[in-house]
């Protein structure tokens, strides 16, 4: 995990004003990377010019002599710092060697310096990987930043008067005197919602994320966001089941194998469950050396799942280690808060600070089964409770009229109101509402008037639905 931070300004200083700014600008990227030291321990690199700053703190995964940042071209006249890893660099730098370009460092990034030049902004739609990049080009005076497909490496930005500030981690922004500092009440609205706020917001009025997929354009103070890439609406696949399942594991074993690709020491998080042990399993099938794989347990039955990891370890032969715990949440709640620099509630983020901690003892890099549930369906959310199939099965459509007018004259808390008011709706809204945490009918309660006016046009239950509509040609 490594960090990247910095900022555009329209406005050029004068002569005069030069060498001062200059140096204060200077102070300003280095503080907004030591705010990050966490993400990269390893190294830190800073490329400062009237009117722009690009900076980084670098965790070293692959060419550790050579792939300091930032990285520029021949001219240096574009610069680049880059969070992640881009698994299809040997392939592209080949690529880019025959049509002349010249590298020189064995890194990754440099690849996507090359890229930009050979390719321009269609080259982000060309990377494998996982990443966050931001890229000036003094010739155009233009900042990009871009995000990876599935949005795994985050991308933090601000417009402040002229000036754009971005950072992987609000705490870099929050660095910049003038940043403003309100709340965004529509995103505290959806926290309450979804425990989390919006994919494109956050918690600070000013402060946006870079969606996935997308990329940003800065140009002497004016701003672009757009999506240079989105899965696909149309269902191509039109093999037998088998087919499938030779696809899927090709597939899968060739992500795999991508992500070992590495100068350090890495290993793998084992629940014992089947996503964490089908990673593990292709990680074996692919590694020369024993698999290292991670597991924690708690002194607590109904929650231990040592067993199942121990058996996965043993049937790949892995180098396993185990760690029991009792989870103490108040004792890292301060440093958990100050890492998410916003309101986020997923409980996962305590045990996974655990074997997190552990595992950085042996290794550096580790992958894990982390979004196995939502691309294959593995949420209790994704089928339907036999009760809502029974309400479904012998109860005629007009019945959801009345369910929804039962479950609005019901009081908060009484028995039977959550179950009305989910039938009572068409299955998006029941999706939505089995991964709400305080329903719409709920929230009033718990705001004040002021702020009920404030949130007076805030629908986040609309907001998340209109992600259906590119599918609702698709069967449910």
């Amino acid at each position: 995990m490594c960090g990247i931070a910095g900022f555009a300004d329209a406005a050029l200083p004068s002569r005069d004003a030069g060498l001062a700014r200059l140096d204060a600008e200077f102070n300003l990227v280095h503080r907004m990377c030591d705010a990050i030291r966490h993400r990269g321990p390893d190294d830190e690199g800073m490329h400062v010019e009237p009117g722009v700053g690009l900076g980084m703190r670098r965790l070293s995964i692959i060419d550790l002599a050579t792939g300091h940042q930032p990285i520029h071209n021949e001219a240096q006249t574009v610069w680049v710092v880059f969070n992640g890893e881009i698994y299809n660099y040997q392939q592209l730098r080949s690529d880019l060697e025959r049509r002349g370009h010249h590298f020189y460092t064995s890194s990754d990034t440099e690849t996507i310096v090359h890229a930009y030049e050979e390719w321009d902004e269609d080259a982000f739609r060309r990377l494998r990987g996982m990443f966050a990049i931001a890229l000036w080009d003094s010739e155009r005076r233009t900042l990009l930043l871009a995000r990876d497909r599935a949005g795994i490496k985050p991308v933090h930005y601000a417009n402040v008067g002229g000036r754009l500030y971005f950072g992987s981690e609000i705490k870099s922004l929050l660095e910049a005197a003038d940043l403003p500092r309100d709340l965004d009440v529509a995103a505290l609205d959806h926290y309450l919602s979804f425990l989390y706020t919006p994919r494109d917001g956050s918690i600070f009025k000013a402060v946006r994320k870079l969606p996935p997929g997308h990329l940003l354009t800065w140009r002497d103070g004016r701003l672009d966001v757009e999506q240079y890439w989105q899965v696909s609406a149309e269902e191509s696949f039109d093999g037998s089941e088998a087919d499938a399942v030779r696809r899927l594991r090709s597939v899968l074993s060739d992500a795999v194998r991508s992500h070992l690709v590495s100068d350090v020491p890495l290993g793998a998080f084992l629940s014992g469950g089947v996503d964490s042990s089908l990673v593990v399993g292709l990680m074996a099938e692919a590694s020369a050396t024993r698999v290292k794989t991670f597991s924690i347990g708690f002194d607590e039955p109904a929650f231990d799942e040592l067993e199942h990891a121990r058996r996965v370890a043993q049937h790949f032969g892995t180098d396993h280690h185990e760690f029991v715990v009792k989870p103490d949440a108040i004792g890292i709640l301060d440093r958990l808060v100050w890492h998410f620099d916003e309101p986020f509630a997923d409980s996962s983020a305590i045990p996974t600070w655990y074997v997190s901690e552990m595992a950085r003892r042996h290794v550096t890099v580790v992958l894990s089964g982390d979004g196995g549930d939502e691309l294959f369906g593995g949420y209790d959310r994704y089928i339907p409770h036999p009760r809502v199939l029974a309400f479904d099965r012998y109860s005629p459509s007009s019945l959801r009229r009345i369910a929804a007018m039962a479950s609005a004259r019901l009081p908060h808390g009484a028995r039977g109101k959550n179950f009305l008011r989910h039938v009572a709706r068409d299955n998006r809204g029941r999706y939505l509402d089995a991964i709400r945490f305080f329903s719409r009918d709920e929230k009033p309660a718990l705001f004040t008037p002021a702020m009920r006016d404030a949130l007076s046009g805030s629908d986040p239950e609309a907001r998340l639905g209109r992600h259906f509509a590119r599918f609702a040609h698709l069967p449910w």
